[in-house]
């Protein structure tokens, strides 16, 4: 999506090698109108998959699968809670998952009654890096006995392989910003050939 590389460019900093900050517009600050026009991007590119309902991860996850939800026809979303509320009284699905940004390692949990079994889920998330938040999503779908519709990331950071990861498990993965790398303090965008091999 050219318009998000270009105000990545613009808006975004690039922090080190492996950094990429983007919370003037993305996950701390929200522009609001392009993150439907993103939105809408997504609907677009998993349109043949007819997703039911949208999984992502509390909490930067939940404004681009709203926005997404919008476009498909306002389908559920459902977001992953990291720390278990007292109102999770009822059984969940677990899975644990590794934050590259806080080093910090969370159980994301899901409601069984929020996903249920023959459900066709898309999940979707801000930033895509080492892959451990999505697969660990991936597991919480399959314990469920749903569908796995693709993985969709705003942002991906090829560098780190998560999308490789992904695609390894047969999952169709869709990302709006490919970042190939950074190098002196610039952020280099990619195309995807890695998807078109995949898709071949």
């Amino acid at each position: 999506m050219k318009a998000l590389e270009e105000k990545i460019l613009k808006e975004g900093e690039a922090i080190g090698t492996e950094i990429v900050k983007v919370d003037g517009f993305l996950n701390h600050r929200i522009d609001a109108k392009f993150m439907d026009e993103m939105g809408e991007e997504f609907a677009r590119l998993f349109a043949d998959e007819k997703p039911e309902k949208i999984l992502t991860v509390e909490a930067s996850g939940i404004a681009i699968a709203c926005s997404a939800a919008r476009s498909f026809g306002y389908i559920p979303v459902v977001f992953a809670k990291k720390a278990a509320p007292n109102t999770m009284t009822e059984d969940f699905y677990a899975a644990e998952a590794k934050s590259f940004t806080k080093g910090t390692v969370s159980v994301l949990r899901v409601a069984k009654k929020y996903i249920e079994k023959g459900d066709k889920v898309l999940i979707l998330d801000d930033f895509l890096a080492s892959g451990e938040a999505g697969i660990a999503l991936c597991e919480i779908v399959r314990s469920a006995g749903a569908e796995i519709a693709g993985f969709g990331a705003a942002v991906e950071k090829r560098f780190q392989g998560g999308a490789e990861r992904l695609r390894a498990l047969g999952i169709k993965v869709k990302s709006l910003a490919v970042i190939d790398r950074i190098e002196d303090g610039r952020i280099v965008f990619g195309t995807d050939k890695m998807e078109e091999e995949y898709a071949e």
